[in-house]
């Protein structure tokens, strides 16, 4: 058994998919209409094209506004995404205008950070995964 798709749930798939892919560095993989203004989104890794896929979701089911809410409130991520090096793409992300809400924190196995995707979530980054 392997992850082969997860998702997030996005306000807005357009601006998703520009901060996803402009901003982070994912590359679109799935861009499908499938209705009403949604799409089947996904993006991949420019590391692993072939790798685990994420879905830019619709948030407009009634259960996920509560949801997030309460995780952003919280300060609890809703995904995690692995790096090489937490500090650098801290630096990186910052100058391209992302907001963190932790910034690089060493927790001894692990350095981690926190940010607003923009969309509606807090994502977390960590190396040494």
């Amino acid at each position: 058994m392997k992850i082969h798709l997860t998702s997030v749930f996005v306000d807005d798939q357009r601006a998703a998919l520009d901060f996803y892919t402009d901003v982070l560095g994912f590359q679109a993989h799935h861009d499908i209409p499938i209705g009403d203004d949604a799409w089947w989104l996904t993006v991949v890794s420019p590391e692993q094209p072939d790798g685990a896929q994420l879905l830019l979701e619709p948030a407009g089911h009634p259960a996920v506004k509560p949801y997030r809410d309460a995780l952003v409130e919280d300060g609890i991520p809703l995904a995690q995404f692995g790096v090489d090096d937490v500090q650098s793409e801290y630096e990186r992300l910052t100058e391209r205008g992302v907001e963190f809400t932790q910034p690089p924190t060493d927790l001894g196995n692990v350095t981690m950070a926190v940010f607003d995707d923009t969309c509606g979530n807090l994502i977390q980054i960590v190396d040494r995964w």
